[in-house]
């Protein structure tokens, strides 16, 4: 029988798929320049979906599961793109770790309910609002980096600071998406627009007052811990 000669296909070898993590990392870190370290992450073993998952670092009561630095801490955040490769590479599935201040952006976080209703007070406004981060429990707004001294005083201004308004400064960090923490995925409620290697963060003295009203209404009135 004649061979019939064919075109010989060349082996490839098959790229390697990047995780969803991978490619937020690098957008965070190489088109925003915002430093970012790989999170905790969940304990081997947890059941997706299930509530109240543990934590992969060694306390059996972290407040904050999987949405932490642990190893490596967060002073090794970084936009360097060769070691955030190399970090996701190893964890694909790491949660991604924003090193808040300096020239990051800084945030403010308040519980869920709060923050669906902080939003549409601000729209109302005309309040015009950099990216949302949401989780099940807690909602955070980006805004621009702010010194402490210069929070210290927007907060003396207030009558009273209710307890489960967090400040995301210098020396800080916040989980961004698409991360998966102890207590479920992390989303954007308001996403940086796509290609936009400065999305817009508002001042915040901008937003300080309506998150504060926001979370003294809460049905809990705004003292519950909640993360």
């Amino acid at each position: 029988m004649r061979e019939i000669l064919g075109r010989r296909r060349r082996h490839r070898p098959r790229r390697k798929a990047s995780s969803a993590q991978l490619d937020a990392a690098l957008a965070c870190a190489t088109v925003r320049k915002w430093p970012v370290l790989p999170g905790a992450g969940l304990a081997t073993g947890a059941v997706r979906g299930e509530r109240g998952r543990g934590c992969a670092c060694p306390d059996p009561e972290c407040a904050v599961p999987g949405a932490h630095p642990f190893d490596p801490g967060l002073l090794a955040a970084t936009t360097d793109a060769r070691m955030v490769r190399w970090w996701w590479t190893n964890r694909p599935t790491a949660p991604v770790i924003l090193a808040t201040g300096g020239q990051a952006p800084c945030a403010l976080s308040l519980p869920a309910v709060a923050g669906a209703r902080a939003l549409p007070a601000l729209d109302a406004m005309g309040v015009r609002l950099g990216p949302v981060v949401a989780t099940p429990t807690r909602w955070s707004l980006l805004v621009a980096p702010y010194t402490l001294e210069r929070l210290g005083e927007l907060l003396h201004a207030q009558d009273w600071v209710p307890s489960s308004l967090r400040f995301h400064g210098e020396g800080g960090y916040l989980v961004l998406p698409p991360s998966e923490v102890g207590t479920g995925q992390v989303r954007w409620e308001r996403a940086p627009e796509t290609g936009d290697a400065a999305p817009w963060l508002p001042d915040v003295e901008a937003v300080l007052d309506a998150l504060v009203e926001a979370s003294n209404s809460a049905p809990d009135g705004g003292s519950r811990l909640a993360y």
